[in-house]
């Protein structure tokens, strides 16, 4: 039996994205590679690239290099390493060391990054402020539209910060929620100001943590 979870849903915003111009389906724009040089192996079927770039509409990648078996894009994965760069829907952005990024059907449908940390942020409708966000792990999933930050994740929508094991960012709706297991003894943590919330500093510790020295929250 799968266990219960208990979410909180923060609207980060109260302007919504204005309706985009509709777009081919993503099966019916092609994928593109771009690279420096490429190193074909025949007898392992396998593909590295140097300095590559690989897109489908508005989904952008490009890294250091990458690792493919074969160009066959209906059921894939692919391995990106340094300087992880991508360009997600709705004027959002990745970047981290390593990501592994998933093909079915001929389209770019899921991206794994990892990093210490791993980073997003996206630029919100209506508004001079962006969203950022880090977290151990970071899961862009291209066709929900959503980000799920796993691993010491953190979020911040300008005057907002949340901090929790596991955050999930929809970027088309620029909305977030938060998700804990019961029994874990897990927290999320929300910091609202009137001013721009800047990225905390590692080397410090959080007083918005539980055993951190200032810290009120109760366990």
């Amino acid at each position: 039996m799968v266990p219960s979870c208990r979410s909180l849903a923060l609207l980060l915003g109260c302007a919504l994205a204005a309706p985009a111009l509709a777009l081919p389906p993503a099966e019916q724009q092609p994928i593109s590679v771009d690279a420096a040089s490429s190193e074909v192996d025949y007898k392992s079927n396998t593909v590295v690239f140097t300095q590559v770039v690989i897109s489908q509409g508005a989904t952008r990648v490009q890294a250091d290099h990458a690792h493919a078996t074969g160009l066959d894009f209906v059921n894939a994965r692919w391995t990106f390493d340094g300087n992880v760069h991508i360009e997600a829907q709705e004027q959002g952005t990745l970047n981290s060391e390593t990501a592994v990024v998933e093909f079915r059907d001929n389209r770019i449908a899921r991206a794994t990054i990892t990093g210490k940390p791993a980073q997003f942020e996206q630029k919100r409708t209506g508004s001079d402020k962006v969203a950022r966000g880090h977290a151990d792990e970071i899961v862009y999933d291209v066709l929900a539209g959503t980000v799920r930050l796993t691993g010491d994740a953190w979020l911040t929508s300008g005057q907002q910060e949340i901090s929790g094991p596991s955050l999930e960012y929809n970027v088309r709706e620029q909305k977030v929620e938060a998700v804990t297991s019961p029994g874990t003894g897990e927290r999320v943590h929300i910091t609202i100001s009137g001013h721009d919330a800047a990225k905390p500093d590692p080397a410090k510790p959080d007083p918005g943590k539980p055993g951190a020295p200032g810290s009120s929250a109760q366990p």
